[in-house]
């Protein structure tokens, strides 16, 4: 739902002819996530794709698909362990069909173990892998904030089939890439592991914001405001005298960064107080010209009107001519500072290209059944 179509779309980013394959009964399950079949979700995470909607148990469907596959450069899968092979797509008839084949499965738990069989979303991972750990309120157990697992795996994934590719051209021969979701999310955050076993510190939510010195504030205007002081002296000093407490410079109780950490909630409130008597605007306004790392905290509504956003020219409008307009974010990653050869494709309706892309490979079917096979 997320792992796969990212990927997919940041092949895609590239240039990649990305061609979704769907079931005939609905397609991808994110299309309807929220009502119609063209939803924020689906539209966020499958951009620059063609779809084709084939049944996959069925002859015909099965036939089509080997026949893309004969020449195709990659096949991503985003199944539980088993399912390509009771579909007759197990990694020696893919071989056989196509040597040059890189194949890439994303499971939840990695194809075989205790696990290898259960159901995985993102909020399953993010918890075994122990992420969730630095999110939840034990007094108040509730999930919050975006996707993560799903992301990160999809972007590993990516890794893995860009560095097939590179090999292939030197060996000829496509390779199986094996990614899942338990090992990609401990792979993105490592620290708490490194803190556990080299210090013997057992990492919360607030393990990691005392230890590189990050604050949220309330301003007088009610908006937040996020100060990041890391381990440089130099912000530490600045902050202090920004917010004109020049006193704490020679407080103990926060006199090293030892103590700082240590002290955080101490720090927070005291800070907290001065901040609190003007808008956010003036603490930008101070922070910048004293050189403290800082930022606004926007609502998602908000950053579209940031000014840096608005420079970098992060967000493009893709059209369909018959959905319209949808919003999208551009590729992060510049080629010699320019992102102008990004194709700019909007996310498929569900069979759109159906009959375009079997014609390639030289199938034709009867005129009223153009969107299915």
């Amino acid at each position: 739902m997320i792992t796969g179509p990212l990927a997919g779309m940041m092949l895609g980013d590239w240039g990649a002819d990305v061609v979704k394959v769907e079931n005939p009964s609905g397609g991808d399950p994110f299309r309807s996530f929220r009502d119609g079949m063209y939803s924020p979700h689906f539209c966020a995470y499958n951009r620059n794709k063609r779809s084709v909607v084939l049944d996959l148990q069925s002859g015909e469907g099965h036939a089509a698909l080997s026949e893309l596959l004969r020449t195709a450069d990659v096949l991503l899968d985003n199944y539980r362990p088993g399912v390509m092979q009771r579909l007759g797509l197990d990694d020696q008839t893919l071989a056989t069909l196509n040597p040059r084949l890189v194949r890439c499965s994303i499971t939840g738990f990695g194809p075989q173990g205790p696990y290898a069989e259960r159901p995985a979303y993102d909020a399953i991972t993010q918890a075994v892998s122990g992420m969730s750990s630095l999110f939840v309120q034990p007094d108040d157990p509730r999930l919050t904030g975006p996707t993560i697992s799903d992301n990160v795996t999809g972007q590993y994934a990516c890794q893995g089939i860009l560095a097939a590719l590179f090999e292939r051209e030197k060996t000829g021969r496509g390779r199986r890439i094996d990614v899942n979701m338990l090992e990609a999310t401990l792979a993105f955050m490592p620290d708490p592991f490194a803190y556990y076993t080299q210090m013997g510190l057992v990492s919360d939510p607030y393990l990691r914001v005392h230890t590189s010195q990050s604050f949220a504030f309330t301003c007088r205007d009610g908006k937040l405001l996020a100060v990041h002081l890391s381990s440089q002296a130099k912000f530490w000093e600045a902050f202090v005298q920004a917010i004109g407490c020049p006193e704490l410079l020679g407080d103990e109780r926060v006199a090293t960064r030892a103590q700082r950490i240590a002290n955080y909630e101490f720090l927070r409130g005291y800070a907290a107080k001065f901040i609190g008597m003007r808008p956010r605007q003036h603490w930008i306004d101070v922070f910048v010209n004293a050189d403290v790392p800082c930022a606004p905290i926007y609502s998602a509504t908000e950053v579209f009107t940031d000014p840096q956003v608005q420079h970098l020219d992060s967000f493009m409008t893709l059209n369909h001519p018959r959905m319209g307009d949808v919003v999208s974010i551009r590729r992060p990653v510049y080629l010699d500072g320019s992102r102008r050869e990004q194709p700019q494709r909007p996310p498929p309706l569900l069979g759109e290209h159906t009959a375009e892309v079997l014609a390639e490979v030289g199938i034709t079917f009867p005129e009223n059944n153009k969107e299915q096979v």
